[in-house]
């Protein structure tokens, strides 16, 4: 994984203090891979121990580790496979973050009512959701129509869920109804594809699939396998720590 991919996928782990390093770091790539972190802090106004944190917070080893990725990572060639079906399953799971999963099934468990919201071919996911949620007892939605989830975001309170799965981030019609839970103070989750998209800035919490978009003869044929991986992932933990 990319060092900007970990600075995304843990980016809820990091402070004020972790980005000032963060960005240093992406300015200096080349640098930071030969000198020592005692330099390091030097050159930042931090202390060793504070760069180690980062290291760990980003799922690094430590911080040797994380120059050798980026030793790995500058002299790394272009891998033409990064669209077969073996890359974006493996990448998928690589973004399973369990202190993440953890925190969105904690959300769910303690909701008292949740709403599932996805337009097009993430419809059925929705649909598969509610059912995981039901099963346990959780009072879930997920409509159709404009109107319904209106008056279904609308009848919520602060406690409540509205899960938003969009791989692209950018559909037109859940960007509105993030907005609108937003509004009402209600807690949202967003499942997307694994980019800087428009609605995980959005929502309180965000999980990631790795499914970059596809077209063939001008269908759209993303590969949706990953986002069922995520929230299998994610139900079977909720089943968990539901019984």
């Amino acid at each position: 994984m990319l060092f900007s991919e970990r600075v995304q996928k843990y980016e809820y782990k990091l402070n004020d203090t972790d980005d000032q390093i963060v960005e240093y770091i992406m300015q200096n790539k080349n640098d930071v891979t030969t000198i020592s972190i005692q330099a390091l802090a030097s050159l930042l106004y931090t202390v060793p121990n504070t760069i180690t944190r980062l290291s760990k917070k980003l799922g690094y080893d430590g911080y040797s580790q994380l120059k050798n990725s980026l030793k790995e990572e500058i002299n790394k060639t272009v891998n033409t496979q990064e669209d077969s079906f073996y890359f974006t399953i493996n990448k998928t799971i690589s973004l399973i973050d369990m202190e993440i999963i953890s925190i969105v099934a904690k959300m769910l468990q303690r909701a008292r009512r949740i709403i599932f919201f996805g337009v097009g071919d993430t419809a059925p996911f929705c649909e598969l959701m509610v059912k995981n949620t039901r099963i346990v007892g959780k009072q879930a939605d997920y409509y159709v129509h404009r109107h319904e989830i209106l008056y279904g975001i609308n009848q919520l309170e602060k406690q409540d869920v509205v899960f938003f799965l969009s791989l692209s981030g950018e559909t037109k019609e859940v960007l509105e109804m993030a907005q609108l839970g937003k509004e009402r103070e209600v807690q949202t989750i967003s499942l997307t594809h694994f980019n800087r998209n428009s609605l995980q800035q959005i929502t309180d919490v965000n999980l990631y699939c790795y499914s970059p978009r596809k077209n063939v003869n001008g269908y759209n044929v993303t590969d949706k396998t990953p986002m069922m991986i995520i929230l299998q992932r994610l139900s079977e933990y909720f089943w968990e720590i539901s019984e």
